[in-house]
């Protein structure tokens, strides 16, 4: 058992002083003392609260940042960015995705992620074949955790057909399809696999409606429940009007409408993105307990729209946030974004405070992840944004994080005391200015299951980390 120290510490019940909190061997949070003096612990100054859950990322297109920002049509559009991501998927070695994922976990780390759910879809070599040992991507990715200290919720894709009504594949996809079977096997490898990690669980995603026919999704749900039956589920939907407008003309049902009919949507699910919805909608996914997973800059950067904050939140929905393609890497850009674009679409200010409906409090008071607002709600805007961010990605990744309280892992986040834009500020303020006072990063050290992964703003294996991601980049930049 180690005991650890901080001067400050933001509590499910807000923020404590001199707070002292002990963690096992595994990495869990034994006990809790406020009020605590520093003898037989690790002391640190600054400001601790829980690390961050990353709901959504593909990681590999962290390497083709800013590779496509250049004008392909006079109307760009999320389909045109998707050929650029194409011709960068297809360059991807394994050793690659480990290099790039590994650089990016640990951006992440630094940032104040401490756990992240990884959409994964490169499954097989570039010409769609299969690498002799059918998880090698996936392994990639796993080591690339394991390097980093980063907690992993793995969703491997099952990614089948090119458009609704099971349309082939274009050849540049090649390397993300599996047939059913396939992909049973690799589910079943994998959980054999993470059974025993201390650091990594196993989930599914389908990648959307277009790419996944019904009897598949059925099938594979089937497969799923026997091997786990807690497991996280996560999809793709309503990302795009053109989408909407496809799926209508396939089922006559909008996406999220052919969800919430054909599938058993409860709080294992995480609809990512959802942006283009009507009120029936709204309501199915809040009434429903599922997680909307929201990443602003992704959405901002391919032109997405925005989601329906206001009225989700009068209905008591859940959202968390990602990072998806990664152009940023930061869960307080991700926050403060989700905010503004809300203020942008609405002319108003607190947006999302101001819609909070108090049916939330029962929603995150019921969650066993929750670090809920037990004072009946808050007039700060970033503990609001916060605190869904933490409760309801812990749930969407079906890990034991989000809080510090006892029996969730010691995912645990310092912030620099002297950082300008927190120095001085009244304990109630800090998360407001954590949110709304710019880029300067202000996470100086980070627990990761009950290990420092981040001490004095670097990562402990960084040197080897970059060294081998700059020579993945400078051989991917041939292409």
């Amino acid at each position: 058992m180690k005991s650890y120290w901080f001067a400050s510490a933001y509590l499910p019940g807000g923020w404590e002083k001199a707070v002292k909190i002990s963690v096992t061997e595994r990495g869990y949070i034994d006990a809790i003392a406020i009020g605590a003096s520093p003898e037989g612990a690790t002391a640190f100054s600054g400001f601790a609260l829980p690390g961050f859950p990353n709901i959504h990322s593909h990681a590999f297109q962290r390497a083709m940042t800013g590779l496509s920002e250049v004008t392909t049509s006079p109307k760009d559009t999320f389909w045109t960015w998707r050929n650029v991501m194409y011709q960068y998927a297809n360059a991807i070695t394994p050793s690659d995705q480990t290099a790039i994922a590994a650089q990016l976990y640990m951006e992440m780390l630094k940032t104040g992620y401490t756990s992240v759910g990884e959409f994964h879809y490169l499954h097989h070599r570039p010409d769609g074949t299969s690498f002799d040992h059918p998880a090698e991507m996936s392994d990639a990715v796993i080591t690339a955790a394991e390097q980093t200290g980063i907690g992993l919720t793995h969703l491997p894709v099952l990614y089948m057909s090119g458009d609704f009504g099971n349309a082939p594949l274009k050849p540049e996809q090649g390397r993300f399809f599996n047939k059913v079977e396939h992909f049973q096997r690799l589910l079943c490898g994998l959980s054999e696999r993470l059974s025993t990690s201390a650091s990594a669980r196993l989930g599914i995603a389908f990648h959307s409606l277009r790419a996944v026919p019904p009897e598949a999704i059925a099938e594979t749900l089937t497969l799923l429940n026997q091997l786990d039956d807690t497991a996280p589920i996560h999809i793709h939907v309503a990302e795009q009007t053109l989408e909407v407008e496809a799926c209508i003309r396939w089922s006559g049902r909008r996406p999220v409408e052919w969800l919430l009919e054909h599938c058993d949507i409860d709080n294992r699910w995480c609809l990512v993105h959802a942006t283009h919805l009507n009120d029936g909608e709204i309501a199915g996914i809040a009434t429903s307990g599922a997680v909307v997973g929201l990443c602003p800059t992704t959405e901002a950067n391919l032109g997405d729209g925005l989601f329906p904050m206001p009225a989700y939140l009068r209905q008591g929905g859940k959202f968390a946030i990602g990072s998806d393609s990664n152009t940023s890497v930061s869960p307080i850009e991700e926050l403060r974004w989700l905010e503004y674009g809300q203020r942008l679409a609405h002319r108003q200010r607190n947006v999302i405070n101001n819609n909070l409906n108090n049916n939330l409090n029962n929603s995150l008071n019921n969650n066993h992840n929750s670090n809920a607002l037990n004072n009946n709600g808050t007039q700060h805007t970033a503990r609001c944004l916060v605190d869904h961010a933490l409760a309801d990605g812990a749930a969407a990744l079906g890990r034991r994080t989000g809080a510090l309280a006892a029996g969730h892992l010691a995912d645990i986040i310092v912030l620099e005391e002297t950082a300008p834009c927190l120095y001085a500020k009244p304990h109630q303020y800090l998360l407001d200015a954590l949110v709304f006072s710019g880029n300067v990063n202000c996470v100086r050290d980070v627990l990761a299951a009950g290990k420092w992964v981040v001490t004095n703003y670097r990562h402990i294996c960084e040197d080897k980390i970059t060294g081998d991601y700059f020579a993945s980049i400078k051989r991917l930049q041939k292409y």
